[in-house]
């Protein structure tokens, strides 16, 4: 497991491309038959992905979970939002199945104690990404498709940020601890993500970028409103941002990505707006 310690923004003010990347930014989620896990300490966020090709995959494969978690098991303290970004594929929940196709969505409440990964076909593997939070008390396991997910369009064509926020893992969906979910996809022709650009005192966030065509990029920015850094993205990165820092993004061609937030509330429109004339 990869352990990321929170950063302060003074300190990255001074960071220098290879250390921001080192930092924040997560890359070779997906190998086969393996759990690539991160842990974050902003507000003790996990990322995983999960790519089972040849064999069935446990959470816990190649983790330590009490040297890493202080629990006999990962969900014992823990919630999890799962999305699938590749071929069909199934979850395996206390025994329970759950097939998952693309861009289909498993919340897994507190509590579960086995979880294993599959895939229906090795040549065209399940893709599962994984964001969890702590929390403090047990909801219900629940399978999301597309078609459950809140959609919201939002944007214009003429300003390049035509898009739509679809809300998975959301107080208006379903009930969770503090874990917040969705995937906002943008138009042919649209570009910028969350720009106005906003921060939140009160969350962190971590995004994951996908469906990023070969040869193309997403410029992703962060850093305090008046010390604004970049990372270049590419297809199927995730990125941690934490509460000081904002998260906006520009593609070379529009693309689509998922967000997660952890914290203090789940209320999804908490936000400290800016003025794209704020940014420095």
């Amino acid at each position: 497991m990869d352990i990321r310690y929170s950063a302060s923004p003074n300190d990255v003010k001074r960071y220098t491309t290879e250390e921001l990347r080192r930092e924040f930014l997560i890359t070779d989620l997906y190998v086969p038959d393996t759990v690539q896990a991160t842990y974050s300490h902003v507000d003790r966020m996990v990322v995983m992905g999960i790519m089972p090709v040849h064999e069935q995959v446990p959470i816990d494969k190649g983790i330590d979970i009490w040297a890493n978690f202080g629990t006999s098991y990962f969900f014992e303290r823990r919630e999890a939002g799962i999305f699938n970004l590749g071929g069909k594929g199934y979850i395996l929940v206390d025994d329970e199945r759950y097939d998952l196709g693309y861009e289909d969505c498993l919340y897994i409440t507190k509590g579960a104690k086995t979880v294993i990964f599959g895939s229906e076909d090795a040549a065209a593997p399940a893709k599962f990404y994984l964001a969890s939070t702590p929390a403090h008390t047990a909801y219900k396991t629940t399978f999301l498709s597309f078609a459950n997910a809140n959609h919201r369009p939002c944007g214009e064509a003429e300003n390049a940020n035509k898009r739509v926020i679809n809300q998975f893992i959301h107080p208006d969906v379903l009930q969770t601890c503090q874990l917040s979910m969705g995937l906002t996809q943008l138009a042919p022709g649209s570009v910028w993500n969350t720009m106005p650009s906003h921060t939140h005192e009160r969350r962190m966030e971590v995004y994951t970028y996908f469906e990023i065509p070969e040869d193309h990029v997403v410029m992703h920015f962060m850093g305090q409103p008046q010390e604004t850094r970049h990372l270049v993205m590419q297809n199927f990165d995730a990125v941690i941002s934490p509460s000081w820092s904002i998260h906006s993004g520009c593609g070379t061609s529009n693309y689509t990505f998922i967000w997660a937030m952890g914290g203090e509330n789940l209320a999804f429109d908490d936000m400290d707006t800016l003025k794209s004339t704020q940014l420095r």
